[in-house]
């Protein structure tokens, strides 16, 4: 973080969760880093960000929820309208998926005790890929602990060194890590620019097989991927195609079902599809819906799965009751959706800059650091919670506000929002 500055607002501002750190900075202790430390030079900057944001007031990470979370949260004692959690389609809270969750929990308890593959899988389990896996247009899915494990176990999985990835540069870094996990060969296209695509194709070094990986939406960005285009591509060059729907599923199409369902194509176009239930769906895990043969050898042989605790039941039965939720109730994705319309437009007049957005996800670029931070701790001032995001999760000078709404708002409360930023603008 650049160089923050004592604010300028007429009361203090408060950082409660920088406050967990603040017996560390403010000891006076000399940190140092070397080659032989066992934190080197890269922990420096995180250390002066971390610092200089406590002595402002304005950390603004792990801010501490008092209630579950939603459209509107409790912080501090205070009720505060929450702009940036991934409750796409509001149903934390929804007593259907409540009962779901404690149903599961009186018939199987809160955790299995063993991996998938020893004595682990319920009933439940299968029960819910079958699902995810019809939902999806797949033949198969298979679950794990969270989407960050669902692509490295994945890719690990399936590619190694005599393989390519070519990927998205604005790829999320679960990908990327699964890919130095494979030990893949890794190039990069420019983010949705199917022209660099077919030179990286035509001109990287060969291998015995290429995977293109995009996201569906782009968690940073919230634009979407040119499916059509890569699955033509793909075609074109005897490629395979790998689509993160993390922050698809639940928004596009009309009933929730990701990029293909927005673009209608056929979903077995693409060759695997990876994503998490952190977001739409409620719950915590991840999944990977593929065909037959290749969801089989997942299972016996990505690491996270074959060697991680299996998904808890409580989570097994939210994903199978969200699924029937959106199959039953579009109308929760035709909201969300004129919700982010309404937002991005009001913000667009006030002539902020979102990129390229053009889904729930919506960010507000500040580009300099110092300004993010502190233009965030003026809206939790103002009673707004939104999260600052960034290098390293975006480029440096990309510094943003990143904003989701969701079918759970209504425009009340993105009017309060709205009226925020145009005091602060």
């Amino acid at each position: 973080m650049k160089d923050i500055k004592a604010s300028t607002h007429s009361e203090p501002l408060t950082s409660a969760t920088g406050a967990r750190f603040d017996g560390f900075f403010a000891s006076g202790n000399r940190r140092s880093y070397g080659k032989d430390k066992l934190l080197d030079a890269r922990a420096r900057r995180i250390f002066d960000m971390t610092e200089q944001a406590c002595q402002a007031g304005v950390y603004p990470y792990q801010v501490a929820l008092q209630s579950k979370s939603g459209p509107w949260v409790r912080i501090e004692g205070r009720d505060m309208l929450s702009l940036s959690a991934y409750d796409y389609l509001g149903l934390i809270g929804d007593p259907r998926i409540d009962a779901a969750a404690k149903d599961a929990i009186d018939k199987y308890g809160t955790g299995v005790a063993s991996a998938r593959m020893l004595t682990g899988t319920l009933d439940l389990h299968h029960q819910m890929e079958d699902e995810m896996a019809a939902f999806k247009g797949m033949d198969e899915a298979v679950s794990f602990s969270s989407g960050y494990l669902a692509n490295l176990g994945v890719v690990s999985a399936l590619l190694g060194p005599q393989d390519r990835v070519i990927l998205d540069a604005f790829s999320h870094r679960s990908l990327v890590d699964a890919c130095r996990l494979a030990g893949v060969q890794i190039q990069r296209f420019r983010h949705n620019d199917p022209d660099s695509l077919r030179q990286e194709l035509e001109n990287g070094t060969p291998a015995n097989r290429t995977l293109i990986i995009a996201d569906g939406i782009f968690s940073m960005e919230g634009d979407i991927c040119r499916l059509p285009e890569l699955i033509a591509i793909k075609k074109e060059f005897g490629c395979y195609l790998m689509i993160d729907d993390a922050h698809a599923t639940g928004v596009l199409g009309t009933y929730g079902r990701g990029t293909d369902e927005h673009f209608g194509v056929p979903a077995d176009e693409v060759d695997i599809w990876t994503g998490s239930v952190g977001k739409s769906i409620p719950a915590s895990g991840g999944f990977a819906c593929v065909s037959q043969e290749i969801s089989i050898y997942l299972q016996h042989a990505a690491g996270p799965f074959v060697f991680s605790g299996a998904l808890c039941p409580m989570s097994a039965a939210v994903i199978r009751t969200a699924i029937a939720i959106m199959l039953q109730e579009p109308e929760r994705v035709a909201r969300v959706n004129s919700n982010a319309d309404f937002l991005r437009k009001g913000l667009r007049d006030l002539e902020y800059d979102l990129g390229a957005s053009e889904t729930p996800i919506i960010p507000v670029i500040l580009r300099d650091e110092a300004t993010a931070a502190f233009f965030a701790s003026h809206l939790r001032d103002r009673g707004i919670l939104v999260a600052p995001v960034m290098f390293p999760a975006v480029p440096q000078g990309s510094a943003r506000l990143r904003l989701c709404a969701t079918a759970g708002h209504t425009l009340e409360d993105l009017q309060l929002a709205l009226d925020a930023f145009r005091e602060l603008r």
